[in-house]
């Protein structure tokens, strides 16, 4: 068995008896359950959902990622102390992070749906859309975790750029849009907003579910735009891969800061 996987096991583990999992995984379920009792039924439940997979999932996982790897340092540096390599370490550290809060996310939003909330099957795409979209913004907030957890010493001062960031992407992200769009709004913007959507992964993940919940006509001549370009399969391809690139790009830096570290 290898070092990655070893490490791997006891990360889910030891998650496993986390306090916080258990409750962002309840809490996910009770506001599932809720949505779908008092919501207006599934396809309702579905679309409100929307906001919590944009705000919350990614607050979630960079705030409870940059806290628990500041608090895994001395387990950390014990390994380092052991004949294993740090590649090693490092991926099985992410993917120990990574996948006990991507399985309390499907949890905490699937069971409900499973056990009463399914209804027809015009919901099983929509569903299926939320639930990659809450994965793979799980996976890119937890790389930045690690990268922002590495890149700074001080635990409050970590915790505090972790915040920002996540601020930066959900909100202060968008109003850079609306600002540019009034500014320049005598030029054609509609390449620019592309390829500045590009560049923040809760907006990708944003036009993808208005896309796939056929609410792109609220967002006016923009939404069209976007339609006729995302709503193509290449289209998705592209913000697909540019979310494995949000991925990947934090991961690779994190793993070359994480390599030359002094811990």
């Amino acid at each position: 068995m290898t070092a990655a996987v070893k490490v791997f096991r006891y990360e889910i583990q030891d998650l496993r008896r986390s306090r916080w999992l258990l409750g962002y995984a309840l809490l996910l379920l009770a506001l599932t359950d809720a949505l779908l009792r008092f919501g207006g039924g599934g396809p309702r439940a579905v679309l409100s959902l929307m906001n919590v997979v944009l705000v919350f999932v990614p607050l979630v996982s960079i705030v409870f990622g940059t806290m628990y790897l500041y608090g895994a340092r001395d387990f950390i540096e014990l390994l380092l102390a052991q004949p294993v390599g740090r590649t090693a370490l490092f991926a099985g550290l992410y993917a120990g992070l990574a996948a006990p809060l991507a399985a309390g996310f499907l949890i905490g939003v699937g069971l409900p749906f499973l056990w009463g909330g399914a209804g027809d099957g015009s919901l099983a795409g929509p569903l299926a859309m939320l639930l990659a979209a809450g994965v793979l913004l799980t996976l890119v907030f937890t790389a930045l975790a690690f990268l922002v957890s590495l890149l700074f010493e001080d635990r409050a001062k970590g915790l505090g750029i972790a915040i920002l960031v996540w601020l930066a992407a959900t909100a202060l992200y968008d109003a850079l849009l609306v600002v540019v769009a009034t500014t320049f709004s005598d030029y054609p913007l509609e390449l620019p907003l592309i390829g500045l959507t590009l560049l923040n992964p809760v907006d990708l993940g944003r036009v993808l579910l208005l896309l796939r919940f056929d609410t792109a006509a609220l967002m006016g001549y923009t939404g069209a735009v976007f339609e006729r370009f995302f709503g193509s399969r290449l289209g998705v391809g592209l913000v697909l891969a540019a979310l494995g690139l949000w991925c990947a790009a934090p991961l690779l830096l994190a793993n070359r800061r994480f390599r030359r570290k002094d811990f």
